[in-house]
């Protein structure tokens, strides 16, 4: 895209809306991650934001005009903050599963996360020319947002409208089930059958999820469905006819199945998801080193490079020696974090060390993977999982496995700056794909990135804090009836003190990994055939360890979104409109639940809200009426063909 001259980009106004986007996404975000396992790239409904607010405020004459660069800007910055919590809640949770903090410290969550996430943009700027070029990777979000932001250059503020609305009504369930228990969250049942059988049914009431289904697609969301069949149809079933039930004081059969669920049949999820980790490291070697090598050779300080001196502008990044010193700068902070944790230099050097190695490759295939299936199913978590064992086992070589609780706790702080890093990294790829279509400035670009990912950071505590007081995390107890699944954070702390501890269920381990060298097969095997419908691992992996009322409504969102693009033939507006909807269904629900959080946290009253409104509980059919009557909306959204072809 052409630049036009003088026009806005790096403002005043830029850097504030950024800044108050970023801190307002990296909450709702956090709260989807930990309440669902998944997290959705912010970069549309930050673009989408971004629009409206800028063009609400020039028609009230705050400002006298703003462009599509400035725009960018601005959900640059904000998808920046959305990423940071996806890293930080995937680990800085389980140290409160540990036992190794009660409470979120301030300063080490902050610099954690702050500086992670600046060592994640940092490591993406030497690949960016490599990766982000015409006929390469897709970056489906970023090609997204783009067509958001160009959109808003039009002056179509439909779009903003349609997202508003699904907000208000995904907000609107999640305070009447959430909050007021007018209908229960999950609608589940579970069974005996025989002497020995088990069954278990059961669904989540979330439109997010059913949003997160139609982002993903029915190939994801077909494998995430599958996985969690597997675990809860095949391999509870399996294990309770054989050995019964591990905590011989439950009855309930649906306690039973969760019991056996989280001691054992999850880490056969572990075990896939190490495979899967190592294995798209391994798959993409090759252009790895490609994109490394290249963007090393074109980088470098303005006005040098390779970059023609007519399209300097579009293709300038923060010089080399910049991104070099910045490094450097935060991995000495960063080590002492870790000295000031483990009261030990010679166990924090070698932390250090395996951070910035683990960080370095695991941010450049999260970049890469970003580009090649999108954010939303970005194996961040995948990674995350590797860097843990591969970090515990080294703590176990230097510590000993006496130091039990600390060594699985200096392993998660490890693995907490190499997660952001790797969050950060395939968000900032998504944000240049989006910039080189819409004729940004990458320096500019990444000067925001590092503004989003500071403001993010700052709140990061606070906000993990409020959620921990009101909702707790882990597996639901009477203590802790609606607590957060955190299962990501769950699976770290496991893997960790398994390690240490010595009581790491390897055979689960095994058999899960046993089950991703055969599905890596199959996978290989379908493009060796050229069939469109492929097998990635982690998407079975994460089915794996999700609860399975998760993955309920996320396969109901992928055949929504396979419906809709038979029934309008493909057509790109009808999709554009369904993908708005969606986006507005997970802000609306995630941005009500970090709120509802807040009086909760404040009064430490967990039925806060149901003793201010006294609503009546009518049961989940009310919740499933409303989920099935959202999902025709979105259907009916993602299908209606335009009028340009004869039809409203």
């Amino acid at each position: 895209m052409s630049r036009r001259a003088g026009e806005r980009e790096l403002t005043a106004k830029a850097i504030v809306l950024g800044i108050a986007l970023s801190v307002m996404l990296s909450a709702a975000n956090a709260y989807l991650g930990l309440f669902a396992g998944m997290t959705v790239s912010a970069s549309i409904p930050a673009a989408v934001i971004s629009m409206g607010l800028l063009t609400a405020l020039t028609r009230a004459r705050v400002f006298r005009g703003h462009s599509i660069r400035e725009n960018n800007l601005v959900q640059t910055a904000a998808s920046a903050g959305e990423s940071l919590a996806a890293g930080a809640i995937f680990t800085f949770p389980a140290l409160i599963m540990l036992g190794s903090w009660h409470r979120f410290s301030y300063l080490e969550t902050t610099l954690i996360a702050a500086l992670g996430g600046v060592l994640g943009v940092l490591f993406t700027i030497p690949l960016r020319r490599a990766l982000v070029r015409p006929g390469g990777l897709t970056f489906p979000e970023g090609v997204a947002t783009a067509e958001v932001l160009r959109t808003g250059e039009r002056g179509d503020t439909r779009g903003l409208l349609l997202m508003t609305a699904g907000a208000l009504v995904a907000g609107s369930m999640k305070f009447l089930g959430g909050a007021l228990a007018v209908f229960p969250e999950v609608a589940e049942r579970a069974w005996r059958v025989g002497h020995s059988g088990l069954a278990y049914v059961g669904s989540n009431l979330s439109p997010a999820l059913l949003s997160v289904g139609y982002i993903v697609r029915l190939n994801i969301a077909v494998l995430v469905f599958g996985g969690g069949a597997l675990s809860w149809f095949v391999a509870i079933p399996i294990w309770y006819a054989m050995y019964g039930s591990p905590d011989p004081g439950l009855t309930q059969p649906a306690d039973i199945a969760w019991n056996i669920w989280t001691t054992k049949i999850r880490y056969l999820g572990v075990g896939a998801m190490a495979v899967g980790g190592l294995w798209a490291l391994i798959s993409i070697r090759e252009s790895l080193v490609e994109a490394v090598v290249g963007g090393l050779r074109a980088s470098g300080p303005p006005g040098e490079g390779d970059a023609p001196p007519e399209i300097d502008e579009t293709e300038r990044d923060v010089p080399m020696r910049v991104v070099l010193a910045g490094v450097a700068a935060c991995v000495l902070p960063i080590a002492g974090v870790y000295v000031f944790a483990t009261g030990r230099f010679a166990v924090a050097v070698p932390m250090a060390l395996v951070m910035i190695v683990a960080g370095f490759l695991f941010a450049a295939v999260a970049a890469y993977m970003a580009g090649l299936v999108g954010s939303s199913n970005n194996p961040i978590s995948g990674v995350t999982i590797a860097t843990v064992l591969f970090t515990s086992l080294v703590l176990v070589a230097i510590m000993g496995t006496d130091a039990g609780i600390e060594g699985a706790a200096a392993a998660i702080l490890v693995a907490a700056v190499v997660c952001c890093a790797a969050a950060i990294s395939g968000d900032t790829m998504q944000d240049f794909k989006a910039g080189q279509l819409v004729g940004a400035t990458p320096w500019k670009q990444q000067v925001m990135e590092l503004v989003g990912v500071v403001a993010a950071a700052i709140v990061v505590a606070p906000v993990l804090n409020v959620l921990l007081e009101a909702y707790g995390f882990g597996p639901k107890t009477e203590l802790m009836p609606n607590a957060l699944q955190a299962p990501q954070a769950t699976l770290m702390a496991s893997v960790a003190r398994g390690v240490f501890d010595q009581n790491l269920p390897w055979g689960m381990i095994a058999i899960g990994a046993g089950l991703a060298v055969a599905l890596i097969s199959a996978d290989l095997e379908l493009e060796r055939r050229g069939s469109e419908f492929r097998m990635p691992v982690l998407a079975v992996a994460v089915g794996i360890y999700l609860p399975f009322e998760l993955s309920v409504p996320i396969l109901a969102g992928g055949l929504i979104s396979k419906l809709a693009l038979r029934v309008s033939d493909g057509q790109e507006a009808a999709a554009h409109r369904g993908l708005l909807l969606a986006s507005g269904l997970i802000t609306g629900e995630a941005l009500v639940g970090i709120g509802m959080a807040i009086p909760i946290a404040a009064s430490g009253d967990r039925e806060f809200f149901r003793e201010l409104v006294a609503a009546p509980s009518l049961g989940p059919v009310p919740g499933v009426i409303l989920l099935l009557g959202v999902a025709g909306w979105l259907l009916w959204t993602a299908s209606r063909r335009s009028r340009a072809n004869g039809l409203a």
